[in-house]
């Protein structure tokens, strides 16, 4: 059983846990989109006197490699939730080889000597998504057979054991396996998955070979677990989470309803140095040096398009006031979707789905993250990042920080055109929304990395195409 343990943990890399069936994964199917390139090779050149030399074109493979899996993680395929519906999975893979060949063209513009021909780039791609898609299958089926999903045993079986029970039922924990709730004082035993703590801890957790355990109890004080018990399944190689890492680890985001302050200052993180800051920095300004000349063609075609939507006169741009880090106000630039007296009464609100606002080219724009093209310049101008939570207009602020707290803290680092909680939830239109997409704005703002920004922005990718969370 160890190794299938090992399977079943997560992998920390630069804060991001990552389960490490998935990095392994990952590795064998970068492996594949290698070995891929030669099998096209050898079939084009098939009944030829021609000969491949693995070292000649292990360049090429690898850069091949490289894109095509950067282009597979755009769209979603090492998430858990990708697996549930092998032919959805099929159509991300086969989606993300094609637009692969996007980046992949460009990258032969700037090095031309790895340029391939194309009857040797379709076999490749047609073997990579054969490879790929027999290593899912494959992968599915040993997931499925060996139960190699993480076996999590819960200390408590009261109120705060619930929320883990709620988080199961409504799916917000996936590729876990929950082997049982142990009573501890106070706690009601009725039910099939509570346990009674009548042996020591670690024999319970050996007997049900029990990867992770959860602190859920709601008065540690009387908890009815010895320390001694907790240090000896620690000391067997297991991990001894409290219920607020456990959550942020499994979702993503940090728990707001279990959050207490001294949590926020003894965790590991919220740390942003300045070798970070000036990377983040010079990160932001190369990529808006690089993407400007290729977004004005389109910047021009919807300063055009939202012109004549508008009968030929009102402003094509759209200034408002947000707030950037450390609360400081600037103004936003985007393009116009909505009516130009869109709130003639002064009053701010939410956009809201099929907003009466949005005019015709308005709803057009806004599914294609069109209008917010011109915060590039904002980005230039140093007011935003490219990855960050996404600013709020200062009423908003104002009322949100009132109901819900920690709300500033989102604020400790410089807003995004993209962030966690775009890829990570819905577009939010109400006080409940805003509360959610904080527990994802706090998760960024206590890991952020340059790794963490880097998966943010692939994953966008699958945000912006498949049009999800627009307004």
């Amino acid at each position: 059983m160890g190794t299938v343990r090992f399977f079943r943990h997560s992998t920390q890399v630069f804060r991001y846990y990552i389960p490490t069936e998935f990095v392994l994964l990952a590795i064998i199917e970068f492996t594949a989109l290698v070995a891929a390139l030669y099998f096209g090779l050898e079939v084009r050149f098939w009944g030829t006197d021609w000969h491949s030399h693995f070292g000649a074109f292990l360049p090429k493979a690898i850069l091949y490699a490289t894109v095509m899996q950067l282009s597979l993680v755009a769209f979603g395929i090492y998430q858990r939730q990708a697996g549930r519906f092998m032919d959805v999975l099929m159509l991300r893979i086969a989606s993300g080889l094609l637009l692969g060949l996007i980046p992949l063209g460009v990258s032969y513009y700037f090095v031309p000597q790895f340029f391939l021909g194309r009857g040797v780039l379709s076999l490749t791609v047609l073997c990579s998504f054969l490879f790929i898609s027999i290593i899912r299958l494959l992968f599915r089926r040993v997931v499925k057979e060996r139960n190699m999903w993480s076996r999590v045993l819960v200390i408590g079986a009261g109120k705060k054991a619930a929320l883990v029970r709620e988080a199961q039922q409504d799916r917000s924990l996936k590729g876990l396996n929950i082997v049982g709730y142990v009573a501890v004082n106070g706690d009601d035993t009725k039910g099939d998955d509570v346990i009674i703590l009548d042996k020591p801890l670690v024999e319970i957790a050996q007997e049900k070979d029990v990867d992770e355990i959860v602190l859920a109890v709601d008065d540690r004080r009387q908890a009815g677990v010895p320390a001694q018990d907790l240090l000896d399944c620690k000391m067997s190689g297991i991990d001894i989470l409290d219920l607020i890492t456990f959550f942020e680890r499994r979702t993503g985001k940090i728990r707001l309803d279990i959050l207490y302050p001294s949590w926020l200052y003894l965790a590991d993180g919220f740390h942003e140095s300045t070798f970070r800051r000036v990377m983040k920095r010079f990160i932001d300004i190369v990529a808006v040096l690089i993407l400007l000349p290729l977004a004005l063609p389109l910047m021009l075609i919807t300063a055009l398009a939202v012109f004549i939507d508008g009968g030929f006169k009102g402003s094509v741009f759209y200034k408002q006031v947000r707030v950037a880090q450390d609360g400081r106000p600037f103004n936003i630039y985007k393009f116009r979707s909505m009516v130009s007296d869109a709130e003639k009464d002064g009053v701010a609100r939410w956009a809201s789905k099929n907003d009466s606002r949005i005019t015709r080219v308005g709803h057009i724009i806004r599914k294609g993250r069109l209008d917010e093209l011109p915060q590039l310049l904002n980005v230039l101008k140093g007011d935003m990042s490219f990855v960050g939570p996404r600013p709020e207009r200062p009423e908003f602020v104002k009322q949100l920080a009132e109901n819900i707290p920690y709300y500033e803290e989102r604020h400790r680092v410089k807003p995004g055109l993209t962030g966690w909680a775009q890829i990570r939830y819905p577009y939010g239109d109400s006080e409940q929304d805003g509360l959610e997409k904080l527990q994802y704005d706090l998760y960024y703002v206590k890991n952020y990395s340059i790794f963490l920004d880097m998966l943010i922005l692939l994953q966008t990718a699958e945000v912006v195409m498949l049009g999800k969370g627009a307004q």
